[in-house]
């Protein structure tokens, strides 16, 4: 006699197909992963904004050009800002869909992130500093509790 896919009586107990369930198991953290794809995001727009007002605004910034810690026009520092931020934004939305190629670049875009901002530090002080954090708070989010956006599919 068999009863919920077990064979009572003798023989070996099977479960069927529909019976089978994974041992992955998603946690709370699969949410911050997703906070940090849209800070990724976020931080990809404050680098576009400062990558404009580089390109279109240079007196804007705090110090001359050769005052920096990188002696570079704020033209090109604004190209670089645009760049970095349109990488941000690509890479945010492999992160969102779960893409492993998505956590590692990431990681390796936000320690990028904080040295160009550590040198452009003297431009904007406070700006820079803000970006610095978020970058932080990607890398851990994304060292620590990565692969578990993977598993939320």
């Amino acid at each position: 006699m068999a009863v919920a896919g077990v064979n009572v009586g003798g023989g070996s107990a099977v479960a069927p197909a529909s019976e089978t369930f994974t041992t992955e198991q998603v946690t709370g953290w699969t949410g911050f992963i997703g906070f940090a794809a849209m800070m990724l995001v976020v931080v990809g727009c404050f680098h576009a904004v400062a990558g404009f007002v580089g390109l279109f605004k240079e007196d804007y910034y705090a110090v001359p050009a050769k005052s920096l810690l990188v002696t570079v026009d704020y033209t090109a520092w604004g190209w670089a800002h645009l760049i970095f931020g349109l990488i941000a934004i690509l890479v945010a939305v492999g992160m969102f869909a779960g893409a492993t190629w998505a956590r590692v670049v990431a990681v390796i875009f936000a320690v990028a992130s904080t040295l160009l901002n550590l040198s452009f530090l003297d431009a904007k002080p406070f700006w820079a500093t803000m970006i610095i954090a978020f970058d932080i708070i990607l890398i851990w989010a994304l060292t620590v509790h990565g692969g578990e956006m993977k598993t939320y599919e």
